[in-house]
């Protein structure tokens, strides 16, 4: 499994990748050996100096002691150049990680994750189904995000409980969506999903008025759930402008 993740993030010599929560270094040496440097984002301390020993002479290996979530990869660009990112991202963390780097996508290639199943099917699921949401919202209004594979329990120790699927998420190199004010947006979507069963007459009526609704063509009767990423962005385009210019 190991082997099948490396080869299909198929790094090359001299891309500049990036890998969070190495751990013990599972894939670590094999994105090293291939790439011949990777910065690695690693918030234990105690498995620092570990991977620098076992792993420091297959190439140029940078170990930043931080918080992914805080961490501004973006600053580890030189010359232009986009980072490829790769990680296990642990449950409790990965959606605000993911906003986290979606904030960041303009110095980012692709990302490779391996996540929680569910995780994976809220990124890539379609209006009107019970896993679309604010995730797959604002996933899909900056990425493309295709599951590769599954990942079965018993390839891990401890085998967990969950079910993992690796996934390649892909920034969009010219923006799908314009939009106007991102904060906006993520505050509009955010509240459109906080109360799914609500419509959105009433689940932005601190936003949005049902006339702006109307003048976006949107319905203000449907659930946040049935509006495609386009209805969204145009929604929140609208509502973020002055009175008089909206």
């Amino acid at each position: 499994m190991i082997n099948r993740i490396i080869a299909t993030v198929a790094p090359k010599p001299r891309e500049h990748l990036v890998e969070i929560g190495p751990g013990q270094g599972a894939i670590t040496g094999g994105l090293l050996r291939a790439a011949n440097r990777l910065d690695v984002v690693e918030l234990d301390r105690d498995l620092i100096q570990p991977l620098r020993a076992s792993l420091g002479g297959l190439g140029e290996l940078r170990v930043h002691n931080h918080d992914a979530l805080e961490f501004a990869f973006c600053r580890l660009v030189e010359n232009s150049e986009r980072l490829r990112i790769v990680g296990n991202l642990p449950y409790n963390i990965s959606t605000p990680l993911l906003f986290h780097l979606l904030d960041q996508a303009g110095c980012i290639d692709d990302m490779h994750f391996m996540l929680q199943k569910e995780v994976v099917d809220r990124m890539t699921a379609d209006p009107c189904c019970k896993a679309y949401g604010r995730l797959s919202v604002m996933v899909q209004s900056r990425c493309e995000a295709l599951p590769l594979f599954d990942i079965p329990p018993s390839a891990f120790n401890p085998a967990p409980k969950v079910n993992s699927t690796f996934v390649r998420v892909t920034p969009f190199p010219e923006p799908r969506f314009v939009i106007d004010d991102p904060p906006f947006f993520s505050r509009l979507v955010a509240q459109s999903f906080n109360q799914r069963r609500k419509t959105l007459r009433n689940s932005l009526k601190e936003l949005v008025t049902a006339e702006q609704m109307i003048r976006a063509d949107v319905d203000p009767g449907l659930r946040a759930e049935r509006l495609e990423v386009a209805d969204f962005v145009r929604l929140a385009n609208l509502a973020c402008k002055p009175p008089e210019l909206s």
